[in-house]
């Protein structure tokens, strides 16, 4: 999807742009922009969400101004991987180590959807922004939506969709590792603009640390 985020006094509203499937134990993968006041950078939000459990956040300044011009967001999910792009430049890796007890979304099928909302209570410098309704109306757009997918037809699609074979492009080895200059660029992005990582916060989780975050993601 190409996306112009809100122009000048943002806080407190999110543009959101994600996949998800219903119920209370749903599977999710966001990216989410936290809003911001004149002159501040918006913060590139993304998170998945496994069994409805999420808290794998994940947080970027933007490279560039992303209310001046569309930006391409990505979200790439296949059996091996979820990669979250930013005008093809891979900003993010959650890699699939089911087979080690780590969850994965791969069991429910996903809707795009996208949104514009209050988030006041938290999105900007953890509430202490509000929305200035003054500054109302707040417009995102939207272009050039492209869906490459697998169409889900209930359960037998865990497998169909799964199954290495040419039609399932997603599939094929070069979709199942990051080339040597796809990870220099996420590299640089993660050296230079990343500043949150759920994966440092030991904090958050008194240590007991997620499994995944002893797992090598690129």
């Amino acid at each position: 999807m190409l996306i112009k985020l809100v122009p000048g006094n943002s806080a407190g509203t999110v543009t959101a742009y994600y996949v998800s499937s219903t119920g209370d134990r749903h599977d999710e993968i966001d990216f989410e922009f936290l809003g911001n006041v004149s002159g501040q950078p918006y913060i590139i939000h993304t998170n998945v969400f496994v069994q409805g459990n999420g808290s794998r956040e994940q947080q970027f300044y933007p490279w560039f101004d992303p209310t001046a011009n569309y930006h391409n967001y990505t979200i790439h999910w296949n059996p091996t991987a979820i990669v979250w792009y930013v005008d093809s430049v891979p900003i993010r890796v959650y890699r699939n180590y089911e087979s080690q007890g780590v969850p994965f979304p791969n069991k429910q099928g996903m809707r795009v959807y996208s949104s514009l909302w209050n988030a006041d209570n938290w999105a900007t410098r953890g509430g202490l922004e509000k929305i200035d309704w003054n500054s109302a109306p707040f417009v995102a757009r939207y272009r050039n939506f492209r869906a490459r997918a697998c169409k889900w037809n209930g359960q037998p699609s865990i497998t169909k969709c799964a199954v290495n074979s040419p039609a399932n492009w997603w599939t094929s080895p070069v979709y199942k590792q990051l080339s040597s200059a796809k990870q220099g660029q996420m590299k640089w992005v993660r050296d230079n603009h990343m500043i949150y990582d759920y994966c440092r916060d030991f904090k958050r989780f008194n240590g007991n640390m997620p499994p995944e975050c002893f797992k090598p993601q690129f």
